[in-house]
This record gives structure tokens, C-alpha cells and sequence, in this order.
């Protein structure tokens, strides 16, 4: 206990200011996204395939749009503006949640959303990588993860409590989101002062061949590894589908979220922590592991109990594998092509994840379920062969 205090104390101020302001958006965002699947279907009427390709597009332009945000940050060697634009974006967006008629503008919503979000993000983790000493790397994206997914089950949790109070109106509590979103953008606006670096004397673009070229073969091996992931682990309104299916009441469902990522907040700073000491190799094995485990649990059972269990493995891999997955990126990646590395790895997971959630919803309207889930840990043993094969792979 008293190392992980003296840990604790090394982490630069930044990495807990960036770590609160993700919560706040996460608030934001999650008070939506986890009523949104069953908004589509119950008040929207949309079909399970719908929920599917409207989660994949815009899961999908967030770590897209992350490839430009982050070689835009390398180019002027500054990231807190571009943070600052997406959080921007992603506030403004909240309202167009609460007055959505139809499908149309929804889909509009949950685009420029993830616009904001990809804008942000690999400016963010690189501003991270930057302000973090190279030996808490891992301990400072762990911290940066547990504090956002503290927002990511309070979020459904405030959800839950407005549904019950205000008897499922679906918009009032999307009006409600738009609080923490405001507040997120203030704080980082005055609560980061970004770190001097190095002036180079002459600006070139990031996303040219000699540029990709000095990633190096260890840096693609980690952004191949994390798309296999990405199939693997489809959107996650397919595990609230799930829970409506156990018979859970509408209102009471966003609670499958709060455990999710109860756990992920939980377990997402100790093995941030044991990832500065161990193979990563080997966790990131674990965490496939963990995953089938999950898929498995989800497929065979429906129960509230089962669908509870199968969501807090789910929360334990992503504990497990979301800070590993950055730090390795971090590791393996020039300090002046961060941002650029983070895009890359973002942009393959994308399209990783596009591909899923329209796969996952085209198995769930034609084959059920179970199917969908079996898909996954399909995904997961392809994975697992990806790390024991000999590669490229980093040799931390």
C-alpha cells in the first residue's frame, strides 16, 4: 500500500487533471449511450442491425478522425488546443440527442460525438505520454483510464436514477448530460499547462512513407494485435441488447454498464501498474483469455445473474488490455511521432470496429445472440495465435 502512495505521488498533476476531465465527458457521454441502444429500439423503433452500423460508423470515425488529430499535433508540436477543440465538439453534440425525432438525427449526432472524441483523443494520450516519466508510463495511463471509467458507470448510474424518477422519459435525461460535458471543456480549459518540447527547426508532415517507416516493425506489430482485439470485442451496446433480453427492466438496465465499468475502473490502475514490470506479451494474453471467458458467459445464458457475470469478465479485460494496448503504442513510437502513432493505431481499430458491430448485428438479427458471442472468442483465438507466433512484437 505505501509503494502504490509513493506511486501515486510521482504522477505528475496533468495526468490527474486529464484523468478528471475524461470522467466528466465520460459522465456525459455515458448518461446517453447506455439508454441509447434501447432509445433506438423502443422509442425510434430501429433494428438490432441498425443499432449495429450506427455504433460501428461512429465508433469507428472517432479512431478514424484520432490519425489526423494526432499528426496534426505532432506537425505544430502542440496537443492541449486540439483536446480542447474535440472536448469542445462533443459538448455541443449532447443537445441534438435530447431533440432527435428520427433515426437520421441520431446517426448525425452520434457522428459529430465521436468526431469530438477522435479529435481529442490521440492529442490527449500523447499529451500523457508526454507529460508522464517514461518509468510510470504505465502507471499514468492506467490512472488517466481508472479515473474516466469512474465517469463510465457513473454516467449509467445517474442514468438509471433520472429513469426511475422521471418515469423512462428518455430526452430529460439526455438534457441532463449536458452538464458534465460543459464542465469537462472548462476544466481542461484551465486546469492543463502543456509541457515545453524540443523546437524543431523545420515543420514536416507526419503522415509521410520515410515518417511511417521510422515506426518500426515493433510499433505495427502492437497496431496489428489491437485490431484483432478490436473484432474481437464489438461494440458495447450489444451487451445492453443483452441484458433486455434477460427480462431486466428498461430503466434498471443501464446498471450492466455500471458494473462493466465498475470493474474496468477497478482493475484498470493495478494492471496499468504491473504492466511497468511485466511482460506485456504475456497480459496482453491474459486479457484474450479473460475475454473468451466473457463470450462465453454471454452466449450460453440470458439470466440476469449470467449477463452480470459475462459483463464483469468483459470489465476486467478491458482493466486488463486498454492502458497496455496505449503504453505499448507509447513505447514502441518516436517522442515526435506520438500523436501520429496513436492515429495509426486508432485508424486500423477503426475500421476493426466498424467491421464488427455490422458483423455482430448481422449475426444477432439472423442467428441470435449466442452467435454474435461465439464470433468473438473466434476473434479471440486468431489473437492468441497473433501473440504466440513469432513476430515483431516488442520484447518488454
Amino acid at each position: 500500500m505505501q509503494k502504490t502512495n509513493s506511486i501515486l505521488k510521482q504522477i505528475p498533476p496533468g495526468i490527474w487533471v486529464l484523468g478528471f476531465v475524461s470522467m466528466l465527458m465520460d459522465i456525459s457521454s455515458e448518461m446517453i449511450h447506455s439508454l441509447l441502444p434501447l432509445f433506438m429500439v423502443t422509442t425510434l423503433g430501429a433494428s438490432a442491425l441498425a443499432v449495429g452500423l450506427i455504433e460501428g460508423v461512429a465508433e469507428s470515425t472517432a479512431l478514424i478522425v484520432k490519425v489526423f488529430s494526432g499528426a496534426l499535433s505532432d506537425y505544430l508540436g502542440k496537443r492541449k488546443g486540439l483536446a480542447l477543440l474535440g472536448y469542445t465538439l462533443g459538448a455541443i453534440t449532447k443537445p441534438l440527442f435530447a431533440i432527435a425525432p428520427t433515426m437520421g438525427i441520431v446517426l448525425t449526432a452520434r457522428f459529430l460525438d465521436r468526431v469530438g472524441k477522435g479529435i481529442r483523443g490521440a492529442p490527449r494520450d500523447a499529451l500523457v505520454a508526454d507529460i508522464a516519466p517514461p518509468h510510470l508510463r504505465g502507471a499514468a495511463f492506467g490512472l488517466r483510464q481508472s479515473i474516466d471509467t469512474v465517469g463510465a458507470f457513473l454516467g449509467p448510474l445517474l442514468a438509471v436514477g433520472l429513469m426511475l424518477l422521471w418515469a423512462n422519459d428518455f430526452r430529460a435525461v439526455f438534457w441532463v448530460a449536458v452538464i458534465p460535458g460543459a464542465m469537462a471543456v472548462i476544466l481542461l480549459l484551465v486546469g492543463i499547462k502543456e509541457p515545453e518540447r524540443h523546437k524543431v527547426e523545420k515543420r514536416t508532415n507526419p503522415i509521410r512513407i520515410e515518417s511511417l517507416k521510422r515506426l518500426g516493425k515493433p510499433y505495427w506489430w502492437v497496431v496489428a494485435i489491437g485490431a484483432v482485439f478490436t473484432l474481437a470485442r464489438f461494440s458495447e451496446a450489444f451487451l445492453v441488447l443483452r441484458a433486455q433480453q434477460g427480462g431486466i427492466p428498461i430503466a434498471l438496465v443501464p446498471l450492466v454498464m455500471v458494473a462493466m465499468n465498475l470493474v474496468y475502473a477497478a482493475s484498470a490502475y493495478p494492471f496499468g501498474k504491473l504492466s511497468d514490470r511485466m511482460s506485456h506479451t504475456s497480459l496482453l494474453a491474459l486479457g484474450l483469455v479473460v475475454l473468451i471467458a466473457a463470450d462465453l458467459v454471454l452466449a450460453i445464458n440470458d439470466h440476469w445473474s449470467v449477463v452480470l457475470a459475462g459483463v464483469a469478465l468483459w470489465g476486467i479485460h478491458m482493466g486488463i488490455t486498454q492502458g497496455l494496448l496505449a503504453t505499448m503504442v507509447a513505447d514502441t513510437a518516436p517522442a515526435d511521432l506520438r500523436g501520429t502513432a496513436y492515429g495509426f493505431f486508432n485508424l486500423v481499430s477503426g475500421i476493426s470496429m466498424l467491421i464488427a458491430s455490422v458483423v455482430a448485428g448481422l449475426l444477432w438479427d439472423k442467428l441470435g445472440a449466442s452467435f454474435t458471442f461465439y464470433a468473438g472468442v473466434a476473434f479471440c483465438v486468431i489473437a492468441l495465435a497473433g501473440l504466440v507466433l513469432p513476430s515483431h512484437r516488442p520484447t518488454h
